[in-house]
């Protein structure tokens, strides 16, 4: 290489290098402080449990909060926590007859207590029934509570920003900088090297855009000098506590005689029993509650993966037992005569196609047998279907196709399917075709036609709604600056044409574009030859968001992706935050439905970046 070109290498990466620098050195200087704990004490201050978990853990949200402020409800006799044994894990939540006044709950408190509330039956839930069934859902639930928390805690004072207005300024002017450098340095290689596409201008651009990128992305909250003192004098507390030996052993329901100690307790990380039966996560989907029948009770599910015939249609099992029987045949039939030349194995009577001929009639036998097996039970399996009504306790997808990397994203064809028909408290999945994911979700009473063998699912109805489907939109609304309206995000940001045309099969070039008052806008992509719509993308935010979110939730779920999507037909619909972004194939592109949830994925992930950015 020539030595010029090293040079303006090490230019860029030092201007580069630098910026990492400065990037390094702002994270050391934000670091949220760790102060030392005042003397111990049990003098509880008026911070809520949920901030106090932040504080107490260098600024840093963690499954405590929710946790902790449950225990807080309790104390306050807004739910009731009790043991009917001797397990923990056996404590139930009961709502009470007349609950005391909600005025002055927290929306995080609100939300807590809408979910008891929600899965209730008969005014009661079990504790360990309070977690999810839905990554999505359980995501985009704690996402909201931690943004809650967070904004609690700034109104008082006792938290920050960890890059604030000032520091994000100043590494987006070190990265203009940096792309200047780099951008000459890019323009000096293309003169003295004659390049007729010179990349000074795109080098610049893309170091702008990239180390910007990285100084928008929030890394966190920061102390305050008074969340400081405040944090100081909790440590205290927790302190106090972790010096009588019983209270890490203490179980939920013993929140009846310590009243919000047992709260701030599992805030400050003093309660190990109570915090390891609490659970308001992702909870587990091989022993799953019901309600179905009126009363509480848990389910054992099984989920087969190695089944050959495990959700397969009729065709694919057929197939599956005619190869094998009729390679099974052609052994039986043709591998004797076809060994009988060959020699001796050692010229003393003992011939090798007596050995290999006897192998290979053993597994044309095995081969024929496992064949006609498998084509008994496939057409005993179309003459016993029968239909099961019960209630859903889990959807998850099992099997994608992958496809080739290059021009088919991957698209799920079958889902685990676990219902509970109140006959037995084990049960195994059923096989659901991908298609019908989005019919039901956990909770609700379906009414399916199954073969047993297969365990496939033919046919599925919704015969009444679950609780759990309310609790998909969160009970409080989202967080944001008084007097500040909501924007949309630029559609045409959200996807590369690129990755539109990956989608697509074909070459595409972006369209026109629109917006109008910051509540919608929109993006079309085209096609590259004779520029004909293909796909368009609209943003919304605000009240239309939400009117256009509630008219395209419906058909198949997506789960996983952002905080709820769906896809029906040629049309796809996606909610992160509150933005909802619609796509819509058109024209010669209507064939290409099934890539519509990875055009969803990609969206979903870049809008979660757009967000974290906002943060700041």
């Amino acid at each position: 290489m020539d030595n010029r070109a090293l040079l303006d290498l090490a230019v860029s990466g030092i201007a580069v290098g630098g910026w990492f620098l400065a990037y390094g050195l702002a994270r050391l200087v934000t670091r949220p402080a760790s102060p030392p704990p005042e003397p111990a004490t049990p003098d509880l201050g008026p911070e809520p449990p949920a901030v106090v978990s932040l504080l107490v853990n260098r600024w840093a949200i963690t499954e405590d909060a929710a946790e902790s402020t449950l225990l807080d409800l309790a104390a306050r006799r807004f739910v009731e926590l009790r043991q009917p044994g001797n397990e923990p894990a056996q404590t139930t939540v009961h709502l009470p007859a007349a609950a005391p006044d909600e005025s002055g709950l927290r929306p995080y408190e609100r939300r807590v207590l809408s979910r008891v509330r929600g899965l209730a039956v008969g005014g009661v839930v079990p504790l360990t029934a309070l977690t999810f069934r839905d990554q999505a859902q359980a995501k985009s639930w704690n996402k909201r509570l931690r943004a809650e928390v967070v904004a609690d805690a700034r109104a008082a004072g006792l938290s920050r920003r960890r890059f604030g207005p000032g520091v994000v300024g100043a590494l987006v002017a070190l990265a203009a900088l940096a792309a200047v450098v780099t951008g000459a340095a890019a323009f000096h290689y293309g003169v003295w090297s004659e390049s007729e596409d010179n990349a000074g201008f795109a080098a610049g651009i893309v170091t702008l855009v990239f180390l910007s990128g990285i100084a928008a992305v929030s890394p966190g909250e920061r102390d305050t000098p008074l969340g400081r003192r405040v944090a100081a004098r909790w440590l205290g507390v927790r302190d106090w506590l972790r010096g009588h030996e019983q209270f890490a052993e203490l179980p939920p329901a013993s929140v009846a005689v310590w009243d919000r100690y047992l709260g701030y307790g599992a805030a400050v990380g003093a309660t190990h029993l109570t915090s390891a039966v609490l659970d308001l996560g992702m909870g587990n989907r091989e022993l799953v509650w019901s309600s179905y029948g009126g009363t509480w009770h848990r389910v054992r599910v099984r989920y087969p993966r190695f089944w050959g015939r495990y959700g397969r249609t009729t065709s694919k099992l057929v197939v599956r037992a005619v190869v094998p029987t009729v390679a099974g045949a052609v052994l039986l039939r043709f591998a004797p005569g076809g060994l009988d030349s060959l020699p001796d194995l050692d010229g003393r009577g003992l011939r090798v196609p007596d050995l290999v001929t006897n192998a290979v009639l053993a597994v044309g036998l095995l081969l024929v047998a496992a064949g006609l097996y498998r084509l008994v039970r496939t057409l005993a399996d179309l003459a016993t279907e029968r239909t099961v009504t019960g209630e859903v306790l889990w959807l998850e997808v099992w099997l994608s196709n992958s496809g080739n990397d290059n021009d088919r994203p991957p698209t799920p064809w079958l889902h685990y399917l676990a219902v509970d028909d109140g006959t037995d408290d084990r049960t195994t999945a059923w096989g659901l075709p991908s298609e019908w994911a989005g019919r039901c979700h956990d909770g609700d009473t379906v009414t399916i036609r199954v073969r047993p063998w297969s365990r496939r699912i033919v046919d599925l109805t919704v015969a009444g709604h679950g609780r759990s489907r309310e609790l998909v939109e969160p009970p409080t609304g989202d967080i944001a600056a008084p007097g500040t309206p909501p924007r949309q995000p630029d559609p045409a940001g959200l996807l590369t044409p690129d990755e539109v045309a990956r989608a697509l099969g074909r070459p595409v070039r972006p369209g026109d574009s629109m917006a109008l008052g910051g509540f919608l806008g929109g993006a079309q992509y085209l096609s590259a030859d004779r520029g004909r719509p293909l796909l368009l993308v609209q943003t919304l935010a605000g009240t239309p968001a939400r009117l256009a979110w509630r008219a395209n939730s419906r058909g198949q779920a997506l789960p996983g992706i952002g905080d709820g999507a769906y896809t029906s037909g040629d049309r796809a619909a996606l909610r992160v935050g509150d933005t909802t972004v619609v796509f819509t194939l058109m024209g010669e592109a209507r064939d290409r439905q099934p890539y519509l949830p990875w055009l969803a994925a990609q969206c979903a992930t870049r809008l979660d970046q757009n967000a974290q950015g906002r943060k700041l």
